[in-house]
C-alpha cells in the first residue's frame, strides 16, 4: 500500500489528528473548550477548523481541483486572520500537517524504502501554505478595507452632527 492509500484510508483520524495540531496553537484553556465542544454553533471556529481539516486530506490527494482547495482551506484562514495571530503563526497550520505526515509515515516508507513517495506529497502541503498565503492577504486585505470603510463612516456621520448642530445655532440666533 502506497502513501496516499494510506492517507485515504486513514483520512478521518489524520483529519482529527491535525484539527488537535492546529487547536494546539491556541491558549490552554481555549483548546480545551474547542476540543470538547464540536457543536458548530456552540463552538463555530473549532468546528469550521475540524471541517476544514475534513475536507483538505481528501482534496490533497486527488490533487485536482484547485478552486475546492482553496474554498476548504479559506475557512481556517479566515479565522486565523482575524485573530491576535502574526502572520507566520497564523499560517503555520499548514505545515503541522507536514509534521503529523511525517510522523505518521516516515518509518514506515523509510523501513521499505520508499520515503521520497513522501517528499513527493509534502510538496502538495507546500502547494497548500501559497495558496493559504494568498488567501492570507486577501482576507487582511478586505479587513484593512473595512477599517477604513468604519473610519469614514465615523468622520461622515461626525461631520453630519456638526453640520446639525450648527444649523441649530444658526436658526436659534435668527429669531
Amino acid at each position: 500500500m502506497g502513501l496516499t492509500d494510506s492517507i485515504a484510508t486513514r483520512s478521518k483520524e489524520l483529519s482529527q489528528k491535525w484539527a488537535d495540531l492546529i487547536l494546539g496553537t491556541y491558549p490552554e484553556q481555549t483548546q480545551v473548550v474547542w476540543r470538547k465542544n464540536r457543536d458548530h454553533f456552540t463552538n463555530p471556529v473549532g468546528s469550521a477548523i475540524l471541517a476544514s481539516t475534513s475536507e483538505l486530506i481528501p482534496l490533497l490527494l486527488t490533487w485536482n481541483d484547485a478552486a475546492a482547495v482553496a474554498r476548504s482551506l479559506e475557512q481556517i484562514v479566515k479565522i486565523r486572520a482575524v485573530q491576535d495571530f502574526t502572520p507566520g503563526q497564523a499560517l503555520s497550520f499548514v505545515f503541522l500537517l507536514k509534521k503529523l505526515l511525517r510522523q505518521e509515515f516516515t518509518k514506515e516508507l523509510a523501513a521499505r524504502g520508499e520515503l521520497e513517495e513522501l517528499l513527493r506529497f509534502e510538496t502538495r502541503v507546500d502547494n497548500l501554505a501559497v495558496i493559504a498565503f494568498d488567501l492570507y492577504v486577501a482576507a487582511r486585505d478586505q479587513i484593512a478595507r473595512m477599517r477604513v470603510d468604519e473610519v469614514k463612516r465615523a468622520h461622515t456621520n461626525i461631520v453630519r452632527r456638526a453640520n446639525l448642530m450648527k444649523a441649530d445655532v444658526t436658526a436659534q440666533k435668527a429669531d
